[in-house]
């Protein structure tokens, strides 16, 4: 039998619209609320990351630090400048190199790559959360994909998507 693994695309909580880089935005007083409860989200949903994949962008960094302190154990964490306003296929090539040791990955990136990342992959789901996930994926979404299989060969409509959740501080 092949080992179920599961996917959390974590779309960073809301940016402030500063005058900065894209790059260097920070986060808005209402991401610093939201992004610590998509850690404990995580952590409720018994969702714990064996490894986290992050965009380089301060944004997610920041995200996944308030994120990440929510959780019992922090797990290892890869900055790749890759996720950075990446495509969906762009995306699907940075999954495809996870070692297979990994069952639980965060992936913290950026729209709109994450929601067509979440709807390649999604060959089947519940109907809510694909309803939604069609329509939106906000900030601070978390959204939850299973699938069967190694990294490596993860193809377009392999997964099920099975929540999209979106906590607010």
């Amino acid at each position: 039998m092949t080992v179920l693994r599961r996917l959390v695309l974590f779309r960073h909580a809301k940016a402030d619209t500063c005058e900065a880089p894209d790059h260097e935005r920070p986060l808005a007083a209402r991401g610093r609320r939201d992004a610590p409860a998509g850690g404990r989200w995580l952590r409720e949903a018994g969702l714990r990351p064996d490894r986290v994949v992050c965009s380089t962008a301060r944004r997610t960094q920041e995200t996944w630090a308030l994120a990440a302190a929510e959780l019992d154990a922090a797990p290892a964490v890869a900055y790749d400048e890759r996720v950075y306003l990446a495509s969906a296929g762009g995306l699907l090539d940075v999954l495809r190199e996870v070692d297979d040791e990994v069952r639980t990955l965060v992936v913290v990136g950026h729209n709109p790559g994450l929601q067509q990342l979440a709807l390649l992959l999604a060959g089947s789901g519940e109907a809510d959360p694909l309803a939604r996930a069609r329509r939106k994926f906000p900030t601070s979404g978390l959204a939850v994909l299973t699938f069967h299989g190694s990294w490596s060969r993860l193809e377009p409509g392999a997964a099920h998507l099975a929540d999209l959740a979106v906590p607010q501080g």
